[in-house]
């Protein structure tokens, strides 16, 4: 019987948590543009369930642009104390409103005034521009809740496939993928 890999994933994630100094939920993500120029950067996992990975950003940002352009992308988790990775390929697709607005409800205030200061991934001639901005910001938004910006929100990764990659001495390392088939996954193992 193959494993659930959303199961195995919750436990090694735990155990990153457990472990990792900084950043346990970082992974990389890797997108291609409308060009075919591949891009990978670090985000960070906000939720994960069997429906897929989600991550938040800004839906004007080069990475939004790209995903609009090829609705696919690529995750890496790598915990190197645990000397473990996770790859992650699949489709994606935005989240719902409801899901974007309780998340963003959750992050700190400078964070939430921070969303709607950026121009994330544009030109930016000074960093006291970005200062003056935020500010404008404290100022717009003083003595109220801060809302969702509508340019920003969360996507979801549907994986069509998952790899489990756990260190071995003399390279000898141990893989094994899942594959989605049909409702289920199919199981097997890479070499090394």
């Amino acid at each position: 019987m193959t494993e659930d890999p959303h199961a195995l994933f919750e436990h090694w994630f735990a155990e990153a948590k457990a472990s990792e100094i900084n950043d346990y939920n970082a992974m990389t993500l890797a997108t291609v543009d409308a060009d075919g120029q591949p891009s990978a950067r670090q985000v960070l996992l906000k939720g994960h369930d069997a429906r897929g990975f989600v991550f938040y950003t800004n839906r004007g940002s080069r990475k939004a642009a790209a995903l609009a352009a090829h609705p696919r992308a690529a995750l890496l988790f790598h915990w190197k104390s645990l000397r473990r990775q996770i790859r992650i390929e699949g489709a994606v697709s935005p989240v719902s409103d409801a899901e974007s607005d309780a998340y963003f409800a959750s992050r700190s205030r400078p964070s939430q005034l921070g969303a709607w200061a950026s121009d994330q991934s544009r030109p930016l001639s000074d960093r006291a521009v970005f200062e003056a901005r935020y500010a404008e910001m404290e100022a717009r938004f003083a003595d109220q809740d801060v809302p969702r910006p509508p340019h920003w929100g969360g996507y979801r990764v549907a994986p069509g496939q998952i790899e489990f990659w756990r260190d071995r001495e003399h390279r000898l390392h141990e893989r094994r993928l899942f594959t989605r088939a049909g409702e289920g996954w199919r199981e097997g193992l890479l070499y090394p």
